[in-house]
């Protein structure tokens, strides 16, 4: 339990909006941040708990938008490392297909662990897998959500076009449309929580051109717009995936999307790399989200996003670190460092700085979400923090704090609170014992693969 008011004093640096002054603090009381102190100022009341922040640096609990948990078992699989995503993709259905609800588990402990360290708070989940006897795959997650304290949206994904109608995916890989429906709608009701300071959502989530038909895209948004709940899916991500569009549907990415009824603020897109001038234009003014995953893109030699465009036309621009068998890792500081340098590759180091990817990481991920109550410290603003030392050798030297943690590579927090409670002291997290969870999650990852 979070005492009722905490003091995280007089921090080394503190990334805030409009970079106002913010030394002497955060004011903490019953989960939510209820003062933001300049340098010198106390709080105006006795608080129960004082945490001295001199030798950290403080961010807001970074944003995850983009995630496929279950990938953790296969991370580094020698048959994929080198290929594209297609013919990834086909390889690796199959191994996924054998997942199992023990497997699972591990696997989203394992991926909520590794963000949670890396100062996570939030994160999304798309998983669109429910061979036969994972029927409660997305109950799993939630589970897990609620051991480790996090906040999530997970994305109740589905995949309905199989090899035999022209898709990507496996036959025993797909589902049929009132089954996706269904079991929406159940998850839904069941789980999502509304208004400030919800802990689990739940969005709607077909995975991708190539593996669901337009029937359930049409549909899917239709149940979004009838449950206030929001939409996701990869798009643009490769040419092929352009190509397969054109082919099938004789239509570019997005007109498929604004012919589906997902051109709206209530969709989030994975990758959204291959757009041209008025798709920008059109995405920008639905003020679609784009979930941006330099690591996977550049692991996949997918592309790079073009996020400044997007962003000037009225697009909204977080983070992700997709799925662990694309990015073979889960860790969000890592992806906000990847940003920085992916984007000056093509807007120039000028016009992409420390600031504006945390932003990404931070604040925007929050709006793609749908979240006004995360992703900055301001008071009113849950109490979400990732807390960071600079007393690592890859510190030393440095000057500016927020930039060494980007600029040096920051890969761990010291200390994260969600909603006013640590879940990570000392850079362990409350409650889990990772050796343990490590010794059964390879172990799992082995059987896995064991038959292929």
């Amino acid at each position: 339990m979070c005492a009722s008011r905490v003091w995280i004093k007089n921090p080394q640096a503190i990334f805030t909006p409009d970079d106002i002054d913010a030394r002497g603090g955060i004011v903490i009381e019953n989960g939510k941040i209820s003062a933001v102190l300049s340098s010198g100022e106390t709080p105006d009341k006795p608080c129960e708990s004082i945490f001295d922040a001199r030798e950290h640096v403080v961010l807001p609990g970074l944003i995850n938008t983009h995630h496929h948990f279950y990938q953790t078992l296969t991370r580094a699989w020698a048959p994929v490392v080198n290929e594209p995503l297609f013919p990834w993709l086909k390889t690796l259905y199959p191994v996924w297909a054998k997942l199992t609800p023990e497997a699972l588990h591990l696997a989203s402990q394992v991926a909520m662990a590794e963000l949670l360290l890396s100062g996570c708070t939030t994160t999304s989940d798309h998983h669109y897998l429910f061979p036969q006897g994972m029927e409660n795959a997305i109950d799993i997650q939630v589970d897990v959500v609620n051991r480790l304290g996090m906040r999530a949206m997970l994305t109740r994904g589905s995949m309905s076009l199989g090899e035999n109608e022209g898709g990507l995916p496996p036959q025993h890989t797909v589902q049929l449309g009132e089954v996706i429906l269904e079991d929406s709608l159940r998850l839904i009701r069941r789980y999502h929580q509304r208004g400030e300071g919800a802990r689990i959502q739940i969005a709607l989530a077909p995975c991708s051109p190539f593996s669901v038909t337009e029937e359930i895209m049409q549909e899917s948004a239709r149940l979004a717009e009838t449950e206030d709940v929001r939409l996701h899916t990869h798009l643009a991500e490769t040419l092929d995936e352009e190509a397969f569009c054109l082919q099938r549907f004789g239509l570019r990415t997005v007109d498929y999307l604004e012919k589906v009824g997902w051109l709206t603020e209530r969709t989030w897109l994975a990758h959204g790399i291959h757009f041209n001038d008025d798709e920008i234009r059109r995405l920008g003014k639905a003020q679609v989200g784009i979930c941006h995953c330099p690591v996977s893109n550049m692991r996949l030699a997918s592309g790079i996003c073009p996020t400044l465009d997007l962003e000037a036309a009225g697009a909204i621009i977080g983070l992700g670190v997709d799925g662990s068998a694309s990015n073979d890792a889960s860790s969000l500081m890592f992806e906000t460092r990847q940003a920085l340098y992916l984007q000056r590759l093509r807007y120039g180091a000028r016009q992409v700085t420390p600031q504006k990817v945390l932003n990404w990481a931070t604040r925007g991920s929050a709006q793609i979400l749908g979240r006004h109550d995360l992703g900055e410290i301001r008071p009113g603003k849950q109490a979400d923090i990732a807390l960071f030392r600079l007393d690592e050798l890859r510190f030393s030297g440095s000057h500016d704090p927020l930039s060494a943690l980007i600029l040096c590579g920051a890969e761990r927090a010291d200390r994260v609170m969600v909603g006013g409670e640590w879940r990570v002291v000392d850079g362990e997290i409350n409650g889990l014992d990772t050796q343990a969870l490590i010794a059964r999650h390879r172990q799992a990852a082995k059987q896995l693969v064991a038959t292929f």
